[in-house]
């Protein structure tokens, strides 16, 4: 009986979405406006800041869409990087990415039932709101978003599709109240709102001067905005026409989503004082919700807020497909067990990988819960995606060495030269950002050592170090030639 395989069924509108709702999350709502806290001083730069954020992630996009032509299969960055660079690297860096990004998702699920909390107080449904506060209610919630996303990703891609389009559409068209309502209003506006509301006098304070240590600390934080394009690499065993259509779709995804953050960004800080936004992120945590609840009527809030809830929504499906396709892959060249490669027979699906996938999330769930630090995670996955970002770059130099014949098949800027020089300056302004990054988490004060995020990557990467060998020891006895086996594509 012949085995079922992956389907080729993903469509352009389906991958873009993909790429869109694993970008586009609580970054959007919460990041640019408490980077005033994170990174005092910042002030009125942060528009700037964003901008310069996107040069890395357009770098990483290029190295992505070359290499998705010559390797359009599931795994996506594993898969690269073990055929066009050195397996160990590919393996250890997309480990920590799936760990990262396994519990994010959990993080994510976690956070959103505030946001959902904050819809029913908009719209006095008091009672439902406190049951929402409730310890055990929220993790139940959680729970059942994971593994509603979970069931999604089972159905098949027909099934995702049907169900992360319209939630992308849904979240731009809410979004796009924010960045309306943000040009519409002006800051002499919101002064007089909040003189009516809490009879506070604004005080606006002067501009700082430009602080370049301050801009780059900022420029690595809004980095992470832009990680989550490569998911639609991880689905490129499911893409329709592969070789046009995952480029094209990171390329787009790339734009349509720096676009809407710019717009974003620009809209709530032309209403809103960065004055004040950096006076109230150092009192509570803040959103684009809350900041423009001042000068909107409720219904508009309860609608900012409802798209707030909704971006974070979207995040689960694009996830979760991206981490199993992971798993699938590691599986097929024999590093995970084989189950794992196991396919539904109707709907074509690698379900043992995606439930495997929504236990590591569930996981994410309780440890937000008793932990009450979820940021750790969050840290975890921007160092494992920097790192994933580089060897992507550094692979595009090496590939024509390492394996010619799939360096052969690169449909995008196939002069080998022009493709280096992207892959050079790519690796050298990831690793700058990288540095800063890594710097930032070091020298940061925190309670113990383990709330640095950088000893906890390397212990994950010290631990898929150790599966990777066992499991390469265990191939060779076997008789099997995994030099050959690492450098044909599954």
């Amino acid at each position: 009986m012949k085995q079922p395989t992956l389907s080729r069924q993903l469509g352009l509108i389906g991958l873009i979405a993909t790429g869109v709702c694993s970008m586009l999350g609580a970054s959007i709502n919460v990041v640019p406006f408490m980077i005033q806290r994170h990174v005092p001083g910042i002030g009125p730069y942060v528009l700037q800041a964003f901008i310069f954020a996107a040069i890395p992630a357009l770098f990483a996009a290029m190295a992505y869409s070359m290499l998705s032509t010559a390797m359009p299969r599931a795994g996506g960055s594993y898969i690269y990087a073990s055929r066009g660079l050195n397996s160990y690297l590919g393996f250890v860096a997309s480990f920590s990415q799936w760990f990262g990004l396994s519990i994010v998702i959990g993080v994510v699920a976690y956070i959103t039932i505030p946001f959902l909390r904050d819809v029913a107080f908009a719209l006095s449904w008091n009672e439902l709101a406190l049951y929402l506060d409730m310890g055990f209610i929220r993790v139940g919630m959680a729970l059942i978003l994971v593994w509603f996303f979970v069931w999604i990703n089972i159905r098949g891609v027909k099934s995702y599709e049907k169900t992360i389009i319209p939630l992308m559409i849904l979240m731009f068209l809410m979004g796009g109240i924010v960045i309306i309502a943000g040009f519409n209003f002006s800051q002499e506006d919101f002064s007089k709102a909040i003189l009516a509301k809490e009879s506070r006098i604004l005080d606006i304070l002067p501009e700082p001067g430009f602080h370049l240590p301050t801009f780059l600390s900022a420029s690595a934080l809004l980095f992470a905005s832009f990680i989550g394009f490569d998911s639609i690499a991880q689905a490129g065993g499911e893409a329709k026409n592969p070789t046009q259509r995952l480029p094209l779709a990171i390329g787009l995804t790339i734009l349509l989503v720096g676009a809407y953050y710019m717009l974003f960004t620009s809209a709530v800080y032309h209403a809103i004082p960065w004055s004040f936004v950096a006076e109230e992120s150092m009192k509570k945590d803040i959103t684009a919700p809350g900041l423009l609840g001042y000068l909107l009527p409720d219904y508009l809030t309860v609608m900012i807020v409802g798209g707030a809830a909704i971006a974070l929504i979207n995040d689960l499906p694009a996830m979760l497909l991206s981490v199993s396709r992971l798993m699938f892959a590691w599986a097929e060249d024999g590093i995970f067990p084989k189950r794992i490669t196991r396919i539904h027979s109707r709907f074509h699906t690698p379900y043992f990988a995606i439930i495997t996938s929504g236990i590591m999330s569930s996981l994410g769930i309780l440890g937000s819960h008793f932990a009450g630090d979820f940021f750790l995670g969050i840290d975890i996955m921007v160092t494992s995606m920097m790192v994933n970002f580089l060897l992507m770059c550094i692979t595009l130099v090496f590939i024509g060495k390492a394996n010619p014949l799939i360096a052969k098949e690169i449909k995008i800027i196939k002069s080998s030269s022009i493709r280096n020089l992207i892959g050079i300056f790519g690796s050298i302004v990831l690793l700058f950002f990288l540095a800063i990054h890594i710097w930032k988490d070091l020298t940061t004060e925190v309670g113990a050592w383990y709330f640095h995020s950088t000893p906890i990557w390397l212990i994950v990467m010290a631990f898929a170090s150790i599966i990777y060998y066992v499991k390469l020891k265990g191939m060779k006895s076997q008789g099997i030639d995994t030099l050959s086996l690492f450098k044909k594509l599954p």
